[in-house]
């Protein structure tokens, strides 16, 4: 009997450690559940700005290529062998300076010759007018003296002029680029000798849609540069071609810009923006707040959280202070306020008790930093023009509306979020719009 009663009651014990163990773990699952159910999620940090109206300049942007606006490649108009070449890479020449000289000993040669014939011809000439006076010569005679006597005039300035193509030079002022050729090269007609380039104005040729078209006229301002946020370069539309390409829908135009100091090369690549006239009251905002998506494009606005929010969880507010203070060693305590969010654990310093008072406002510095509950709403937008890093809002923002600028990554519409401007990625914008 005595075993029995020792069987029972150890099986009986071990009933209890079994019922204890599962008892423990359903008790520890519901205080987990509880927990992660009444726990909110820490608000996002975000970077916004706030919308004002601020003046804006339209303008229409495209690609060009630069172009000196006197630019050739110089070739030779005879062969022959050079025998000198008279500049050196990048040099600075005048109008009509001799660039390059070819072998001209032949000609030199015949013009001589020539020359000599053509004075025989013209003393005949001579003598058959003073005959002609004196009556004893004929006009067959005169006539013939004379044609001879031009024929050797027009022979001596065909000589010369071919001893001239012997030479090139250069057709006005400007910069020569590198030489193509060398000392004792043979030279063909038509072959290329060396570029030659007026740096001095240079001019941007240019295409746009034809939809813009109506918008631009001549003498406008152009802005040049290697990208939109850098555009050194001012000058002003020259030409704009009359026809409109029927393949591409395109209008050319062409601009011209001072090129002093000469960092404009022809050839080079460039971004151009053609000025329209200012407007004011434009709402605008950074491109990098707008976020486009299959169902349009869209912007978060940070809006104080609505009260019916706050007031759902009023009922939890005197629990959490009683708590804090009288159990401010407990463990269990402390877990439980750090794990409540901001917002919840300052707002019942306005129900402690007066023996905690001083304790209360001794938090509400550091507590008043952070301002009021915030949440998200999104809003639809219908965007307009872009300008350095600007971007229009046709439609959906008004004035005064707090703008998401960046964090927006893993946002939602109702999400709560904190607002620190201390490092603004989209700075530079902002200070356009705050203009």
């Amino acid at each position: 009997m005595k075993r029995f009663f020792i069987i029972t009651g150890m099986l009986l014990l071990l009933a209890l450690v079994c019922v204890g163990v599962v008892g423990f773990n359903l008790f520890r699952d519901s205080a987990i559940k509880q927990f992660f159910a009444t726990m909110k999620p820490p608000a996002a940090t975000v970077s916004t700005v706030v919308v004002k109206p601020s003046s804006w300049t339209p303008g229409v942007e495209a690609i060009g290529t630069v172009n000196a606006v006197r630019g050739v490649d110089l070739t030779v108009e005879t062969a022959g062998i050079v025998k000198d070449i008279l500049f050196h890479a990048n040099q600075k020449v005048a109008a009509d300076a001799v660039l390059l000289q070819l072998d001209d000993a032949v000609e030199k040669a015949d013009l001589v010759a020539q020359k000599a014939q053509a004075a025989s011809d013209q003393a005949a000439l001579t003598r058959a007018l003073e005959l002609q006076r004196r009556g004893v010569g004929t006009d067959a005679t005169l006539d013939a003296a004379r044609a001879a006597a031009d024929a050797s005039a027009a022979q001596v300035n065909k000589l010369q002029a071919v001893l001239d193509q012997k030479q090139l030079s250069a057709p006005f002022t400007g910069t020569v680029g590198i030489p193509k050729i060398d000392i004792g090269q043979y030279l063909a007609p038509g072959n290329s000798v060396v570029t030659i380039q007026d740096l001095d104005t240079m001019r941007i040729d240019f295409t746009v849609p034809e939809q813009q078209l109506p918008l631009l006229k001549i003498g406008q301002t152009v802005r040049i540069g290697g990208s939109l946020q850098d555009m050194p370069f001012a000058g002003a539309i020259r030409g704009i071609d009359p026809k409109i390409d029927p393949a591409s829908r395109l209008v050319s135009i062409r601009g011209e810009v001072a090129n002093p100091e000469g960092k404009l090369t022809p050839g080079q690549f460039v971004q151009i923006r053609v000025e329209l006239p200012e407007e004011s009251n434009v709402i605008s905002v950074p491109q990098t707040a707008v976020t486009s998506s299959l169902y349009g494009d869209y912007v978060f606005v940070v809006e104080p959280a609505k009260p019916a929010a706050s007031g759902a969880a009023a009922p939890a507010k005197p629990e959490d202070p009683k708590a804090g203070a009288e159990k401010p060693a407990g463990d269990a305590a402390k877990q439980a306020d750090a794990a409540k969010p901001a917002s919840d654990t300052a707002k019942p310093a306005d129900n402690a008790k007066p023996a905690d008072k001083t304790t209360a406002d001794a938090a509400k510095p550091a507590d008043g930093e952070q301002k009021p509950a915030l949440v998200l709403s999104q809003v639809f937008v219908k965007l307009g023009r872009r300008n350095n890093g600007m971007v229009e809002i046709a439609d959906g923002l008004k004035s005064g509306d707090e703008v998401v600028t960046a964090g927006q990554n893993r946002l939602f519409n109702g999400m709560s979020v904190a607002v620190d401007n201390t490092i603004d990625p989209s700075k530079s914008a902002n200070k356009q719009v705050q203009q």
